[in-house]
C-alpha cells in the first residue's frame, strides 16, 4: 500500500534537545486522525457570509446553527469513518473513539506499531521543557486517504502550550516601582461590567495540566464576598483534575481562570476541561468543550499558547477548523494572546501566539491598570521587560488578513507605519501586568497573578454578562467589535517591543480595554 507524506505534518527536534534514544517498541499511545468534513465549503461560506454581514450591520442579527443542527449538517461521513476503521485493522490498531461531529478518530496502539502505519521512527527527547516522545520530518499515510485525512497528531507528545500567567514580584523587584492589585469585581465595577451575574450562561475553561482544590475555591469566594460558582470537572485526556501543589506550574494557570471568571460572573455555570499538553490533548480539549452538548458553553476561554513557529501546520489547520465550528455555532472564544511581547518567546523576528492568532479567535493582550477611587487613573502597554514580561502582539505568518481588520495600521516602536498585511493580534486587552494584577487563592496561599491569561477569563465573564443582558449569545463577535471603537477604552501608550500602542487598533492592545455597558449596549 503505497503511502505519501501527510502536508503540513512536518516535525524538528525541539530547540535544545536531545536524543537519547528509540521509543520503547512496546509502549502504549493513543493517536487522533483528523478528517474533513461534510460540505467543508459550505461551512466556510456561512462563516464568511457572516463575518461580511457583521462587518456591514454591526450589531445586526445573526443565525447561529445549534450543536445539532451543525453535527447534522457537518460531521464526518460514515464512509470516511470507516476507511480509517479500515487502515486501523490492517495495521492491528484499536479505535478507541469515533468522534463524527469533531471529524476525528482516536487510535490506540504500541510504538512499534505506529512507526510502521505511519512510517515514522519515534524517539525519546531530554529537554528543558521536558521529556518526550518525538519524530521528525512527515508522517505517512495511504495515499488512497489523502483527501480525507487532514491531521494525525499525538504520535509526538512534547509540550505544545505554555500558561500565560506570572505571580506578582517582590515590590523591591516591581518595575515603574509601583505595585498594588485587585480583586475581580474590582476590574469589573472599573470596566463598567454590565448589571448582572451572568446567570444562565456556562464558561468553559481549556486547561492542560494541574488543577484546584473545592476547598481553596470555597475559601476564595467566602473571603471577597462572592457566592461560590458551580464548578464542574471534565476529564478528556490524562488524569484530569489533579493539584500539584505548585502555584507557578499549572495549578495557578486553572485556579486563576476559575477564580476570575467566577468571581465576575458567579452565576453562570463554570466548566472546566483538562487535558494534556500536547497537540492532540489541546485539539481534544478544544473539541470537546465547542460540541458538548451537556453543558452547552456559550463562551470559552483559552489562556494557554505558544508562537506559531511551534506548531506543525496540519495542527493548526485542525484547531482552526474547530474554532470555526465554534463561530457557526455562536461560542464566543476568549484566547490569551502572550506574555512575551512582540517576540513571543522566540530568538529572532517578531511572532504571534496560536491558538490567539487564529481568526477565530478573540485574542485578548495585555495592559498595565492603575485606580484612582473607582475610575482609572492611566492604562498602558503592559512591558515590563525581558524578565517581567509583556503582552504578546503582531502580525500572524499564517493567517489572511480578516476582513473586519481591512485597512488597519500597524505602528512600529520606531514611530513608523504601515498597512496591516496579515492577521493582526491582539483584538481586545484588559488589565494584565503582575505589578497590578489579580487576587486569587493558590494551593492553600494568597496569591496576586497577572498575564494575558487573567484577560481570556475577564472577557469571557463579560461576554457571560452581556449573553445575559441580551437574552441570547453574541457568538463570533470580532467583525462587530471592530466598528464599535467608542466601546473601548483607548491605549495609546507604551510598546511591546517591536510594536507601540496608538489611537485606534493596534497591535500591543488591539481595540483596547473594555467599557462593558457600551459594549452591551451595542452588541
Amino acid at each position: 500500500m503505497a503511502k505519501i507524506p501527510l502536508p503540513g505534518s512536518e516535525r524538528t527536534v525541539l530547540s535544545g534537545a536531545r536524543c537519547v534514544g528509540n521509543a520503547a517498541p512496546s509502549e502504549q499511545l493513543e493517536v487522533t486522525i483528523v478528517m474533513r468534513r461534510n460540505a467543508e465549503q459550505e461551512l466556510c461560506e456561512m462563516v464568511d457570509d457572516q463575518n461580511n454581514r457583521n462587518k456591514q450591520i454591526a450589531g445586526g442579527p445573526c443565525t447561529h446553527l445549534s450543536r445539532e443542527e451543525f453535527a447534522r449538517r457537518f460531521s464526518a461521513v460514515p464512509q470516511d469513518i470507516a476507511r480509517i476503521a479500515a487502515f486501523a485493522r490492517d495495521h492491528s490498531l484499536q479505535v478507541v473513539r469515533e468522534d463524527a461531529v469533531c471529524g476525528s478518530v482516536t487510535l490506540s496502539g504500541t510504538v512499534a506499531q505506529f512507526n510502521q502505519a505511519f512510517e515514522v521512527d519515534l524517539q525519546r527527547y531530554e529537554s528543558h521543557f521536558g521529556n518526550y516522545r518525538g519524530r521528525t520530518g512527515a508522517v505517512k499515510i495511504p495515499a488512497e486517504l489523502q483527501d480525507i485525512v487532514t491531521a494525525v497528531v499525538g504520535l509526538d507528545d512534547r509540550p505544545q502550550a505554555q500558561p500565560h500567567f506570572r505571580l506578582q514580584p517582590p515590590f523591591r523587584f516591581a518595575p515603574h516601582k509601583v505595585s498594588t492589585s485587585y480583586l475581580p469585581p474590582q476590574l469589573a465595577s472599573l470596566y463598567d461590567f454590565p448589571d448582572n451575574l451572568g446567570k444562565g450562561q456556562c464558561i468553559g475553561i481549556i486547561e492542560l495540566g494541574g488543577g484546584y482544590r473545592p476547598a481553596d475555591l470555597q475559601t476564595y469566594f467566602s473571603k471577597i464576598g462572592v457566592a461560590l460558582p458551580s464548578v464542574t470537572s471534565v476529564t478528556v485526556n490524562g488524569p484530569g483534575n489533579q493539584p500539584g501543589g505548585d502555584p507557578n506550574g499549572a495549578d495557578g494557570e486553572v485556579v486563576l481562570d476559575i477564580q476570575i471568571a467566577g468571581a465576575l460572573a458567579p452565576e453562570a455555570h463554570i466548566v472546566v476541561y483538562f487535558s494534556t499538553n500536547t497537540d492532540a490533548g489541546f485539539l481534544n480539549a478544544l473539541n470537546r468543550a465547542v460540541h458538548d452538548s451537556s453543558n452547552q458553553p456559550s463562551v470559552i476561554s483559552i489562556s494557554w499558547g505558544s508562537a506559531e513557529p511551534r506548531w506543525t501546520p496540519q495542527a493548526m489547520q485542525a484547531f482552526n477548523a474547530a474554532l470555526q465550528a465554534a463561530a457557526a455555532m455562536g461560542i464566543t472564544v476568549c484566547v490569551a494572546s502572550g506574555d512575551s511581547g512582540s517576540g513571543d518567546g522566540v530568538a529572532g523576528g517578531n511572532h504571534v501566539d496560536f491558538p490567539a492568532s487564529s481568526p477565530y479567535a478573540l485574542a485578548c493582550g495585555g495592559t498595565r491598570l492603575l485606580a484612582a477611587g473607582n475610575a482609572i487613573e492611566s492604562e498602558v502597554v503592559w512591558n515590563d521587560g525581558a524578565q517581567g514580561g509583556a503582552g504578546g502582539g503582531g502580525v500572524s505568518a499564517v493567517f489572511a488578513l480578516p476582513v473586519w481588520q481591512q485597512n488597519l495600521v500597524l505602528t512600529g516602536s520606531d514611530g513608523k507605519h504601515q498597512p496591516l498585511a496579515q492577521r493582526g493580534v491582539p483584538d481586545v486587552a484588559g488589565n494584565a501586568d503582575p505589578v497590578t494584577g489579580y487576587q486569587v487563592y493558590i494551593d492553600g496561599s494568597d496569591a496576586v497573578v497577572g498575564g494575558t491569561s487573567a484577560v481570556a477569563p475577564l472577557w469571557a465573564a463579560l461576554f457571560a454578562r452581556i449573553n445575559t443582558a441580551k437574552g441570547s449569545a453574541v457568538g463570533f463577535v470580532n467583525p462587530k467589535l471592530y466598528q464599535q471603537q467608542a466601546a473601548f477604552h483607548d491605549v495609546t501608550q507604551g510598546n511591546n517591543g517591536y510594536f507601540a500602542a496608538a489611537s485606534g487598533w493596534d497591535a500591543c492592545t488591539g481595540l483596547g480595554s473594555p467599557d462593558g455597558k457600551k459594549l452591551a449596549s451595542v452588541l
